[in-house]
């Protein structure tokens, strides 16, 4: 069974970005892979950070389990995903135990750095998947078959100065949006937090809007998830497109790769 494998800052990251187009590999016969890199600890303005840590894993692997998903725990509380060597070795065992065809990542450039530096991580450990000098944390035995990275929307489909991001394609999620929603309420304790920091209302409805926007921008779908694939250099072949090729049908074309 084909592997897929999203990496992610906090709890409710996928939830918010990738996990339509999980589930519509996991409806084409993909083995799913969930990980969010920090803990959600400092999520809160109601609960101490041990408390807060302790409530969002169990809601992160209610929300895994729902979407069919194994999961793989945090390295580090919120605000310390830091791009290092102790942090990288840890990714990299999870990329080689999982052995995916297809790594989901965060944009490049995203509203916030826990966002980007998950990101850089999550690409860094693709590409020393099948490097046997470099170590993992635990020790775990490369593979040389090759990983596509794909990296999702960044939050709002804007840059942190507003310029608009437009994905190489989109996939249609309409028919997932209820089970998308429901992985999503699993992250309850966010509720309180996101009004509080962010005014985001009701966060379900925030991520039914943002899935409309995409959907909007595809021109065709009701509610779509965007992706840009990431150049082949080091990870895969020049042609290898896991992602559509998997989800033949349900995709459409965004602004075409130069």
């Amino acid at each position: 069974m084909p592997s897929a494998l999203a990496i992610a800052a906090h709890p409710d990251d996928i939830e918010f970005l990738y996990a339509g187009t999980m589930l519509l590999l996991a409806q084409r016969g993909w083995d799913l892979h969930y990980m969010n890199l920090a803990d959600g600890s400092r999520g809160s303005t109601t609960l101490n950070q041990s408390e807060c840590a302790a409530t969002r894993l169990e809601e992160a692997k209610q929300a895994a389990a729902l979407l069919g998903a194994t999961f793989y725990p945090p390295i580090c509380p919120d605000m310390e995903v830091t791009y290092n060597d102790a942090n990288l070795q840890k990714v990299v065992a999870v990329v080689r135990q999982c052995k995916p065809s297809i790594v989901l990542v965060h944009s490049p450039v995203d509203y916030m750095e826990d966002h980007e530096t998950a990101c850089r991580l999550g690409v860094s450990a693709a590409f020393c998947h099948g490097m046997p000098n470099y170590p993992s944390d635990p020790p775990t035995e490369v593979f040389m078959d090759p990983v596509t990275v794909y990296h999702a929307q960044p939050v709002g489909c804007r840059q942190p100065t507003g310029e608009l991001v437009t994905p190489h394609f989109y996939v249609n999620t309409s028919d997932v949006m209820e089970q998308k929603t429901t992985a999503l309420a699993c992250h309850a304790s966010q509720k309180q937090w996101l009004d509080e920091s962010q005014g985001m209302d009701s966060y379900l409805e925030t991520m039914r809007d943002l899935s409309r926007m995409v959907g909007r921008m595809s021109g065709k779908f009701e509610h779509a998830e965007g992706w840009r694939r990431r150049e082949h250099w080091g990870f895969c072949g020049p042609d290898d497109d896991p992602l559509r090729e998997a989800l033949k049908g349900l995709t459409t074309e965004g602004l075409p790769r130069s």
